[in-house]
């Protein structure tokens, strides 16, 4: 199982609703969640099957943005 962390701007519950959908198709349901606590809006998504790039488009699609985190 791979771990990928995204910087985002999804701030509220209200966001994650939106962009829901659009990660469960992609990354797969609960295999992702959004710390709106931390500065940074940290998005990390554990899975085996999807890469970055998927991410990000998912993350584009529902009108915010996501921008890798190097570990």
């Amino acid at each position: 199982m791979e771990t990928i962390q995204f910087k985002t701007n999804i701030k509220c519950s209200g966001c994650i609703a939106t962009v829901t959908p659009f990660l469960n198709e992609v990354a797969g349901e609960d295999n992702w969640e959004v710390d709106v606590q931390n500065p940074d809006k940290v998005l990390t998504v554990s899975t085996e099957k999807v890469n970055s790039t998927d991410i990000k488009k998912a993350v584009q699609k529902a009108g915010y943005q996501a921008e890798e985190l190097v570990k």
